[in-house]
């Protein structure tokens, strides 16, 4: 069965327009309350959301669709994405709701959730709960309705949750760092995790009016962070999305480093320390000097599908601990269960104060490939997966390049568009091959 409404992160759209309405919303809560008590008697779902003003409508909506089916609900306010993870896990919830659209602009937002262990749930959960949508709804008598209560405190336990994955016996004392929450669900939280740990914190982003959410701001617009790091003086500054599951971060010199190379610091510090790293799961758009520079040190590399979702599966497959993307998503799964901006940020900074290093100093080891990505938009009968002379150019770019570079073509999945994408040792290798890729493409 093919699912109709969720996508790789929950369900996901422009409020107003299907399935982002509230009478949609209500019935897919009801839809999950009834898959929910098919296991157990009493479910409590814990409900969090970014700053989006359509949180309002949507968190109403879903706390009438559990209610409706006999599920008590606990609200949460506005929090990040991975501090509702946390807390269904502390709070041994049945589930844990998100009403957010990530790092989408605030016209668009979204639904996703957490089973009891904080971690995503399964194809077969997701299609247990479309084909409930499907039935009547089977309202529950008032006697046996869900109750709602606010967990009045959430922010403060993530708070403290946050500084826990910090080493006891460091601190961020004489840090000057820029934090740019996206004024989005971590704007209350995160200028005081890393002030509580010791640094003088700037703020930006920090001031949502719940239209303002990823607006110029943000791990989506890091030089806006660039800029304030340079003009403040910083050591470091910090961006995060909306919902603060992605992260980058930004050295003193405004140089602004992503997640590839993020990723590559976290499994490098690990091994400095004599732990045992024994792979890393990136995407098929990790930089290939990440796998070059894994390989060398002795770890195993291995690429998953574009989308935090897959290389989570993965870890969780290989029993391995660190992943992710150049997009900002990490994963740190002894520190956090799902991808936590914060949690993320502390462990390079936890990095870089036991070594008396900077990132770039951290990273000194590792350039990157120059990568080119070529968007080519296709016609309504073209299939680029059997178009000859595409396929032959392919195998002679890749040939051509042998171990120094690689081809990666995928096709998007919300428009009409062939990715094409190069990466090589040398900038000129890189373009000449994008281009011919793209033209024979197009052709």
């Amino acid at each position: 069965m093919k699912r109709q409404y969720f996508g790789t992160d929950g369900i996901r759209g422009t409020v107003g327009q299907a399935p982002i309405t509230p009478d949609f919303v209500l019935r897919l809560a009801h839809a999950v309350g009834r898959v929910l008590k098919r296991t157990e008697s009493h479910p409590v779902v814990l409900i969090g959301k970014d700053t989006r003003i359509s949180g309002y409508m949507l968190e109403s909506a879903l706390e009438s669709g559990f209610n409706s089916a006999g599920v008590d609900v606990v609200l949460l306010g506005p929090v990040p994405t991975p501090a509702v993870a946390y807390l269904t896990r502390a709070q041994r919830a049945s589930l844990g709701v998100v009403i957010s659209a990530s790092h989408n602009p605030f016209a668009d937002n979204g639904i996703k959730f957490f089973d009891a262990r904080g971690a995503k749930l399964p194809d077969e959960w997701e299609l247990a709960v479309e084909a409930a949508l499907a039935e009547p709804p089977l309202w529950v008598d008032s006697a046996r309705l869900g109750k709602t209560r606010r967990l009045d405190d959430a922010a403060g336990r993530y708070i403290e949750f946050c500084k826990s994955t910090f080493a006891n016996d460091l601190s961020l004392r004489g840090l000057k760092v820029v934090v740019d929450a996206a004024h989005g669900a971590a704007y209350h939280i995160a200028p005081k995790v890393f002030h509580e740990l010791g640094a003088e914190v700037v703020e930006i982003g920090c001031q949502p009016d719940g239209f303002n959410i990823n607006h110029e701001v943000g791990a989506t617009h890091p030089q806006t962070l660039v800029a304030a790091v340079r003009a403040h003086g910083a050591d470091v500054g910090i961006a995060l999305d909306g919902d603060a599951d992605r992260l980058q971060m930004v050295d003193a010199a405004g140089r602004l480093y992503n997640g590839d190379e993020l990723l590559y610091l976290l499994a490098d510090d690990r091994l400095g320390r004599d732990e045992v790293v024994p792979g890393v799961v990136g995407t098929l758009m990790t930089n290939m000097a990440v796998e070059h520079a894994l390989q060398a040190k002795g770890v195993q590399f291995v690429r998953a599908k574009v989308g935090d979702r897959y290389v989570l599966e993965e870890l969780l497959r290989r029993r391995w601990q660190l992943g992710g993307e150049g997009s900002g998503h990490l994963l740190i799964l002894d520190r956090q269960t799902t991808g936590d901006a914060i949690v993320s940020a502390l462990q390079v900074l936890q990095a870089c104060v036991r070594s008396g290093q900077t990132m770039a100093e951290l990273l000194q080891g590792l350039q990157l490939f120059p990568q080119v990505l070529i968007n080519v938009r296709l016609r309504p009968d073209q299939d680029w997966q059997t178009h000859a002379p595409l396929q032959a150019e392919i195998a002679q770019a890749q040939t051509a390049l042998g171990e120094a570079g690689r081809v990666l073509i995928r096709a998007s999945g919300t428009e009409p568009l062939l990715r094409v994408m190069v990466e090589a040792r040398e900038a000129e290798t890189a373009q000449h091959w994008a281009r011919r890729l793209a033209e024979v493409a197009a052709a």
